[in-house]
């Protein structure tokens, strides 16, 4: 791990979503266990994951509905550059195809929105977690 701390990348095109982020890993951002970059769109968190800040031991926590590419098509492409890439998916819409499209491209999880915020932080510390051991 970097002396940063894992590095998140947050892929939504809300532009509230960074504020909530930062407020509710305040904590973890202070400490050092978290940082967080931000992107609006599936194309900006591809490059993102292109440039220099990929070097970071790296999470992607993607929403699913966004304009343009949508948070499954990023998903695919990501595991498509980096298979080995932990990527939550988040939405608003719990139905069980998107679930089952999310699981079959490679998702390491699944999570609905509104956030459980501490239930994100367990399923992050159980990753990073599994992630170290390998």
């Amino acid at each position: 791990m970097s002396d940063r701390g894992v590095c998140i990348l947050v892929v939504d095109d809300e532009p509230d979503v960074a504020d909530l982020f930062r407020q509710r890993f305040r904590r973890e951002l202070r400490e050092g266990t978290y940082t967080l970059h931000f992107a609006a769109s599936a194309e900006a968190a591809l490059d993102h994951l292109r440039s220099d800040a990929r070097h970071d031991p790296l999470l992607v926590l993607s929403d699913v509905n966004m304009p343009g590419t949508d948070g499954l098509a990023l998903l695919q492409a990501i595991h498509h550059e980096w298979p080995e890439l932990p990527v939550l998916m988040v939405t608003a819409y719990g139905d069980d195809e998107r679930r089952r499209r999310a699981t079959a491209l490679g998702a390491a999880d699944f999570l609905c929105k509104p956030v459980d915020f501490d239930q994100l932080k367990r399923r992050l510390r159980d990753i990073t977690l599994d992630g170290a051991a390998a």
